[in-house]
């Protein structure tokens, strides 16, 4: 056996080593394996396995996974149990760093085990000092996931209005199927982020307690703030790519952040002299094309980019809106916007959908809808508004649809000062993305005015999630060696920057 003992707490961290061994005996005398490689963390032994959602397109990465059992509802701590599938990336080195990186995911509804391999290469510079945690927040993934088929989205828009009406009834008779299916082994009041919180902090002291560095992505943002506020001295330092701040509603601003990104980018496009020969305004296009499907949707065959295979799709003026904001995420499907529209303003809609299923189907693989509306009933929904929401491409319908869903769907309620800022003398880096269609820089700065030993660092011309972009995962590694964001030399990031538009289906001009 080879033991590893990890700071003055005691957290352990063993391996061992019993190929060679066909079996222990057990107090009835009978043999059973023994697993060759085995990790022990405090109380908790880890088994090897593989990570990574089975449809991803990602490689699993291997590490070592275990169970931990904790409360569905706290106010009733011996009834039924939430089994949380968490899982740990080894450290390159014999002697890691008794601080644990913690990857929390976005969503609300992501699970951390089924995402780290498209995380993996952003974090692999961590990995040479620092085991991973990963943990699969209650509702998703591996743990006790709030499942059932496509239920949490809004109803589909842009059709006639005879047919909105009609639309939203059905959806909100799937989502009662769904909650059916979902209370049969899950009461969905109690999986939102504070019970998530409380969550983390008992597997952290079962561990060995060890202490944490928080790395939060989009809603993982706020769960890390809350952690942090709930239990500081848990916490070494933290890092938030694509931050909320913890007094925005979420929904309230989804469709004005998207359309300030549509007009950016049709304006960058008015100011390239190949782009706007090509395309002229496509701003202007948009507004035809949204007004034309929001009037008449079509269904038209295209092919899946996966399986080849011809496939049936409806697009209204909604469908429109909600591909083009997951366009928006990232600043290589971005720079399509201003062809895909142009072809749809031609009557030609094929190479619009045809990135559908890559860049909305990814999403809906890994993001669990009825856990976001656990989130977003118990904590969002009796605040959001839609009064910025007015006259957009996006529209109103996200923010009319939660408020629709959560008067069906059970959820709880969001603890006293939820909403407050958050106020550290952690050491905290913060990213953002430039052109991030969901959580501008505007959110960045504001929640940094809290943090006397916070930075942000913004990325030119780079969309939602940008903790793997350029040189970002090197400053992180380099954070959180030093713990000083402030003296960070990030110069290294000006090598980012916006990305030119496609004039056809070859690419940008020469």
């Amino acid at each position: 056996m080879l033991a590893l003992v990890l700071g003055a707490v005691g957290w352990q961290l063993a391996q061992r080593h019993l190929a060679s061994r066909a079996g222990a005996a057990t107090s009835s005398g009978v043999a059973v394996p023994v697993a060759p490689d085995v990790l022990l963390l405090g109380q908790l032994t880890f088994e090897p396995c593989s990570i990574g959602a089975v449809r991803s397109g990602a490689a699993a990465e291997r590490a070592y996974c275990t169970r931990f059992e904790v409360p569905e509802d706290r106010a009733v701590p011996a009834g039924r149990k939430v089994a949380l599938k968490v899982a740990v990336v080894r450290a390159e080195t014999a002697s890691p760093e008794h601080d644990l990186v913690t990857f929390l995911d976005g969503g609300p509804g992501g699970a951390a085990t089924d995402d780290y391999p498209a995380m993996a290469g952003a974090l692999a510079p961590l990995r040479k000092r620092h085991a991973l945690l990963l943990v699969d927040q209650r509702g998703t993934g591996g743990s006790n996931a709030l499942d059932c088929e496509s239920h949490g989205e809004p109803a589909p828009t842009g059709n006639a209005p005879a047919d909105a009406g009609a639309a939203r009834a059905a959806a909100l008779a799937r989502l009662r199927e769904c909650l059916h299916k979902v209370e049969a082994h899950a009461a969905p009041e109690h999986y939102a982020t504070s019970d998530a919180v409380q969550d983390l902090e008992d597997l952290r002291q079962a561990l060995g307690g060890p202490p944490l560095d928080l790395i939060g992505v989009s809603y993982g943002t706020r769960m890390a703030q809350q952690y942090a506020r709930a239990y500081p001295h848990s916490v070494r330092a933290i890092v938030l790519d694509s931050p909320v701040p913890n007094a925005l509603a979420l929904g309230s601003e989804n469709a004005r952040n998207l359309e300030d990104v549509l007009q950016r980018l049709a304006a960058r496009c008015r100011a390239d002299q190949e782009c706007m020969r090509r395309f002229g305004d496509p701003y202007a296009a948009l507004q035809r094309v949204h007004a034309r499907l929001a009037a008449k949707p079509q269904v038209l065959e295209v092919r899946d980019p996966y399986t080849f295979q011809l496939r049936s799709h409806a697009i209204g003026g909604g469908d429109l809106a909600q591909l083009l904001r997951f366009y928006a995420y990232n600043p290589l499907t971005a720079a399509l916007i201003p062809y895909v529209v142009s072809e749809a303003d031609a009557g030609r809609y094929a190479p619009l959908l045809g990135q559908a299923q890559l860049v909305i189907g990814d999403v809906e693989d890994h993001v669990n809808g009825s856990m976001a509306l656990s989130v977003l009933c118990a904590e969002d929904a009796d605040r959001v508004s839609d009064a910025s929401e007015q006259g957009t491409v996006l529209g109103t319908d996200l923010v009319g649809w939660l408020r629709t869903a959560c008067g069906t769907w059970p959820h709880g309620t969001r603890p006293a000062g939820f909403n407050e800022p958050f106020a550290s003398e952690l050491p905290v880096l913060v990213l953002s993305g430039s052109d991030d269609p969901v959580t501008p820089p505007r959110y960045a700065r504001d929640i940094v005015k809290h943090l006397p030993h916070g930075r942000v660092l913004e990325l030119a011309g780079q969309g939602h999630a940008v903790l793997g972009a350029g040189c970002a995962p090197k400053l992180v590694d380099e954070f959180l060696r030093t713990l000083d964001a402030r003296a960070l030399d990030a110069k290294c990031l000006g090598a980012l920057g916006t990305t030119p538009a496609f004039i056809d289906a070859n690419g940008a001009a020469p």
